[in-house]
């Protein structure tokens, strides 16, 4: 509930604070007094735009805050511990707009973005304005006032959910398929290349290999001769082979030895020597007797590291790397079939999920047909009450599986007839200003009893109305007042004699300054401020009786 508001610097407004109460207050005061000041500066705290016109001449800041008790109010409590900014059992919503137009938003003093103060907003207080007739001619906010009156927030949000993951499956399908023409060039060059490179066939360090055997191959002449003279010098020259020389020196070691013992670590590492020589000479026998002469190999290995460099060139990459580049391709292809794969998977989570889709959105049109048939009724009780003894209201629900939208398939019509013998049409075509006032009056009032939100404010909703339909407008909003804070902002007597509290509005000039303020009226005051509204600046005795009449204790 609203217990508080506090406008500074606002408009006309040099300063003005508020208290209010429970149930129906209404809200009176001459034309151009500023009867709706005080809800702009409300919506201001609410997260409504800001303009650096809206500041009093002179001031340099306006400042709007707004007070509200949460003891009725669980889902803004919620929300409040959510993002922790809860503050015992109240709420403090301000807003400050600076003269270039900049503005803070607080909630219980804690600096917010704007999104979040529209967020709380919601759920603290709902505004019914003066133009709120002509909105309902929207079909979507037809639709809107039908799914405020179900209150069928899950069937909702299954719908939004369904739809959203449709949209991102389209969305992941049509990316796939833009793509298909060129990953199947893609794919037709990879299965050419990766073929030939299949035919080939070359294993992972085959090219080092075989360009290693090729190369001894071709200096096989070279190496045999080398070899041959190795061995000459290690052991075959009988004169002065590398093996004789050490045979003759350790002879002469051991002699020396004999002289001195000393001279013995000589001796060893000239044996060892020896044999260093001779195992060298036996390796070279064991390479000469295994070293073929093979032509027709020799040739083969040619053409095996032609055929390697060409396909090397060809795919730019090294010989070396063509067994890493040919398994790349083959990843690559593998994975371009898993994509063809993946287009048949997403296809089929696409129509799963549109089939999905429709379940949730013919559950939400059957939840919608169930409480149409039954705001029908409503609305039509409503608008007899309201001097449309013959009228009768309808809405129409109609399925389309073709509209697929975040709200579900369904397109709303509201229908309505004022005269008996005649079809109904759709309400735009067949009411006129009036009725469409008193319809719209009577679908707000019902759909706010099916709401939530503890504060309601109408701004001149009565617009249109008169005499005996302006007494049960009234009587309607006193007993909606009954319930839910009411806030009534009229200039019809017969609605404001209804309320619980009634404030006046006031505009007066001072020192060439203009300033707004407002009061609440006690039984008396409320009585002249009646009898005012029923006859203008010359107040008789029948105008007071009549006003007396009006007022409601």
């Amino acid at each position: 509930m609203l217990c508080q508001l506090s406008i500074n610097n606002f408009a006309i407004v040099r300063f003005l604070e508020l208290d209010f109460k429970a149930g129906m207050t209404s809200i009176t005061g001459e034309t151009g007094a500023g009867k709706s000041i005080a809800i702009d500066a409300l919506g201001l705290c609410l997260g409504n735009r800001a303009d650096a016109n809206t500041i009093r001449p002179g001031a340099t800041k306006a400042e709007v805050s707004a007070r509200f008790s949460l003891s009725d109010i669980p889902l803004a409590k919620r929300w409040l511990e959510d993002h922790d900014l809860e503050l015992d059992n109240e709420c403090i919503l301000r807003r400050t707009i600076n003269s270039d137009g900049r503005s803070r938003a607080y909630i219980n003093g804690n600096p917010v973005p704007l999104a979040q103060i529209k967020s709380l907003g919601q759920l603290l207080i709902g505004i019914h304005g003066q133009h709120a007739h002509h909105a309902m001619l929207k079909s979507e906010h037809q639709l809107t006032l039908l799914d405020s009156y179900a209150n069928h927030k899950m069937l909702l949000d299954s719908v939004s959910a369904s739809y959203h993951r449709c949209k991102t499956i389209e969305k992941e399908l049509q990316q796939l398929e833009l793509a298909q023409h060129e990953r199947l060039a893609r794919k037709q060059l990879l299965q050419y290349q990766v073929e030939e490179l299949n035919e080939f066939a070359i294993s992972e360090g085959e090219f080092e290999t075989i360009e290693a055997e090729h190369k001894k191959l071709a200096n096989s002449t070279a190496l045999i001769e080398l070899c041959r003279s190795q061995l000459q010098i290690l052991q075959e020259n009988d004169q002065g082979s590398v093996e004789s020389l050490l045979n003759t020196s350790i002879s002469q070691g051991q002699d020396l030895e004999s002289y001195d013992a000393e001279l013995g670590s000589v001796v060893a590492m000239l044996n060892e020597a020896l044999i260093q020589v001779q195992e060298s000479s036996s390796e070279l026998e064991r390479y000469l007797d295994g070293l073929e002469l093979d032509p027709e190999y020799f040739e083969q290995l040619e053409l095996r590291i032609s055929k390697a460099l060409q396909l090397a060139r060809k795919h730019h990459v090294n010989a070396a790397e063509l067994y890493a580049h040919h398994q790349a391709l083959l990843n690559e292809l593998n994975e371009l079939d898993s994509d063809e794969d993946k287009l048949d998977e997403i296809r089929n989570q696409l129509g799963n999920s549109q089939q999905a889709y429709l379940n949730h959105a013919r559950k939400l049109s059957q939840s919608r047909n169930r409480y149409a048939k039954e705001l029908d009724k409503k609305v039509t009780q409503s608008i007899h009450e309201l001097s449309m003894p013959k009228g009768k209201f309808s809405i129409a629900v109609n399925f389309n599986e073709s509209i697929i939208s975040p709200h579900g398939c369904d397109g709303i019509e509201f229908l309505v007839t004022t005269n008996p013998g005649q079809p109904l049409q759709p309400i735009a075509k067949v009411a006129s200003g009036g009725e469409l006032s008193r319809i719209g009056l009577g679908i707000q009032v019902i759909t706010a009893k099916k709401v939530a939100t503890p504060t309601l404010i109408f701004d001149e909703v009565d617009v249109g109305i008169s005499g005996p339909t302006a007494a049960v407008v009234g009587r309607m909003l006193r007993s909606l007042g009954e319930s839910t804070q009411v806030f009534c902002v009229t200039h019809l007597p017969q609605v404001a004699g209804n309320g619980h509290q009634h404030m006046f509005v006031n505009k007066s000039s001072k020192a060439g300054k203009t300033e707004t303020s407002m009061v609440q009226l006690d039984k008396e005051q409320r009585v002249e401020e009646l009898a005012r509204l029923l006859g203008g600046d010359t107040i008789t005795s029948n105008t007071l009786a009549n006003a007396k009449e009006l007022l409601l204790s």
